[in-house]
């Protein structure tokens, strides 16, 4: 009988390769305490990162350790004192957004005003978490003359366009095909309408359900969130989102030392290393201190609007109940925090 199959039924290991593998454990185990032994270094951070718990499983102790790593990691990595804060989510608040489509004139203010805040890569890759569609006006003239001009152009029961009329193929109303890299000389267009969209904060949330890891999970204050050290890129989550609200680095994200924000939070604005998602979180480094999201206060025309869905008193709440509000792509049952609305 072979040794391999001798292993098999008997469950045996050969006591030479069950050496080998002693070996190659403590082998392992000797280079990773070099490797901490100065924890302070950078490189050692990094190595100890690889190897942490997920962030909301650790102990207190752990995530001490975990957030000393990383505040002494970009210190050094970007020249400036940085923070790094796990405050957690505010009690008694369910964040809402709301975006008047009537008000928004396309200017991607939002957008970089976000990337700034939210140290997202500038360059190969270029990473935002917003973006802004533009929409035409369809066309509502009608033609007297295309009346007899549809087809079939003859028909045995007539001549005037038996399966299709001449007034068909012009749009009516806002034109549901939308462009995302306008460059116009100034905005608004003429006859343009502009939604901007980002991460939708979902109530229920396709892209947690399919994470194999649960790096992605959505948190008391409905903000979902994801845990870049925990997470694989296996770009599950990504393909579930029906907003394509999720980023992905595909390369080492490119954050120049000068533009970087130093005031982050474990679950937000942090640097983000390659090959893990991103995504808007209503900017947690804020609104946990009361603040409003960098994309509303920098919007030039008050388009955004923002605030605590439980409060009855709150501007969010007193807009979903007077204005005439929509949620974007409603029929997928996500039950998005982010709402447009008209005037």
């Amino acid at each position: 009988m072979s040794d391999e199959k001798k292993e098999r039924e008997t469950g045996d290991v050969d006591e030479a390769r069950r050496d080998l593998l002693k070996h190659i454990g403590i082998a392992s185990v000797a280079g990773a305490v070099a490797l901490t032994a100065g924890s302070a270094d950078a490189e050692a951070a990094v190595f100890q990162e690889w190897f942490q718990k997920h962030y909301e499983l650790m102990s207190e102790k752990e995530k001490q350790e975990a957030i000393a790593r990383l505040e002494t990691r970009y210190t050094e990595e970007f020249e400036k004192k940085t923070t790094v804060s796990d405050a957690p989510a505010l009690p008694g608040v369910l964040f809402g957004y709301a975006l008047n489509i009537q008000k928004c004139i396309g200017c991607r203010t939002c957008v970089h005003a976000c990337v700034q805040e939210n140290n997202q890569s500038r360059y190969d890759p270029e990473i935002q978490w917003i973006k802004v569609l533009k929409m035409e006006k369809g066309n509502f003239s009608f033609s007297e003359d295309a009346l007899n001009k549809g087809y079939p152009e003859s028909e045995r029961m007539g001549d005037y366009g038996l399966q299709v009329g001449g007034n068909a193929y012009n749009s009516v109303g806002v034109s549901s095909e939308t462009e995302r890299y306008y460059e116009p000389e100034k905005v608004p267009e003429n006859d343009s309408f502009y939604m901007p969209v980002q991460c939708h904060q979902c109530e229920k949330p396709p892209c947690v359900k399919v994470c194999p890891v649960r790096a992605t999970f959505r948190e008391p204050n409905g903000v979902v969130v994801i845990d870049y050290n925990w997470c694989i890129g296996c770009r599950m989550c990504q393909l579930a989102c029906p907003y394509e609200a999720r980023r992905f680095n595909w390369g080492q994200p490119n954050l120049p030392k000068e533009e970087m924000n130093p005031k982050t939070h474990y679950y937000g604005n942090r640097p983000r290393m390659r090959g893990v998602m991103e995504k808007c979180t209503f900017c947690l480094q804020r609104t946990r201190e009361g603040r409003n999201p960098a994309c509303l206060e920098a919007c030039p025309v008050g388009a955004r609007k923002f605030g605590n869905l439980l409060d009855p008193q709150s501007e969010i709440r007193q807009i979903l109940a007077t204005k005439k509000v929509f949620r974007y792509k409603e029929e997928f049952n996500t039950y998005p925090k982010f709402f447009y609305f008209m005037d």
